[in-house]
């Protein structure tokens, strides 16, 4: 029995380093150009995940009957292979399971009628899988049902000075800034994962408003059926942090009188944001 724990526990471990290596292949591999996305992902991390799951089984019953039976062997093996399972099984896994919480798109805007367009990126939108126009109605009514809450940016600053708050986020979090308009309120950028250097592309469309400006932004990937939720995790973290230094510069104008009627802690947090810029930008 002694054996047949020990050879589950090595075996184990030695599946689960290969699934490793096929995660780790699978990135590598579409960067260099070796492989398209669908086999990367739909093969290869499909693959290394199942058999994630098969080393996580065998490993688990080896550490545990090592366990048992007080015999410390090659249970080293089994919990290495165990964290080894976990770590490559784990990450696809989560990925799988945010894209069955939402909807299968990758064009996410702040107008679903009139959203902004790619100029300086249109060429590069237009070679890519996923293609220049907006699909319309059904992806409209997709995303408004997934992320009701992702709607134009009112502001009462001019067009100007959001454009420039909006361009210093855009740099903060790391985009490629592309084409930068201030006149004709467009900034266009790109941002790219990680791991597979997915490059999903960002226009922001700022125009003259009742009681300010109004800011819309589109993030759109240029591969893949599905962001998974990318897209719009993007825009509000950029609106957000717009809204903050919005928030700051309005709190910054107030006179001292109408400062002592706004409540501490949201000074402090406001003071913060609107310390000098470096800071913001090394923090965020």
């Amino acid at each position: 029995m002694n054996r047949a724990l020990a050879v589950a526990a090595t075996g184990g471990y030695w599946l689960a380093l290969v699934s490793a290596v096929g995660v780790l292949l699978a990135p590598l591999g579409y960067r260099l150009g070796v492989w398209d996305v669908r086999f990367a992902l739909l093969t290869l991390v499909k693959w290394a995940t199942m058999a994630s799951l098969a080393a996580f089984v065998v490993c688990l019953l080896a550490a545990v009957g090592g366990w048992v039976r007080h015999h410390r062997g090659d249970r080293g093996y089994a919990y290495v292979g165990l964290l080894l399972s976990v770590l490559c099984a784990g990450v696809p896994l989560y990925h799988y399971a945010q894209a069955q919480r939402v909807p299968a798109i990758h064009d996410i805007t702040t107008d679903t009628v009139h959203p902004p367009t790619f100029v300086a990126l249109g060429a590069a939108r237009t070679a890519a899988p996923n293609g220049l126009a907006y699909e319309g109605a059904t992806v409209a009514a997709a995303q408004q049902r997934a992320y009701p809450d992702l709607v134009p940016y009112l502001s009462p600053l001019s067009p100007a000075t959001l454009f420039a708050q909006a361009e210093a986020v855009a740099r903060t979090l790391g985009w490629e800034i592309v084409a930068a308009e201030p006149q004709q309120g467009r900034l266009e950028a790109t941002d790219t994962s990680l791991l597979f250097g997915f490059t999903d592309d960002i226009v922001i469309r700022i125009t003259p408003h009742a009681r300010g400006s109004q800011l819309d932004i589109r993030s759109m990937s240029r591969v893949g059926r599905s962001d998974v939720g990318v897209n719009a995790h993007r825009i509000r973290r950029f609106l957000t942090q717009v809204a903050y230094l919005g928030a700051a510069d309005n709190v910054s104008r107030l006179p001292p009188s109408r400062l002592r009627e706004v409540n501490q802690p949201v000074i402090r947090t406001l003071n913060w944001f609107s310390s000098p810029r470096p800071r913001l930008l090394a923090c965020l």
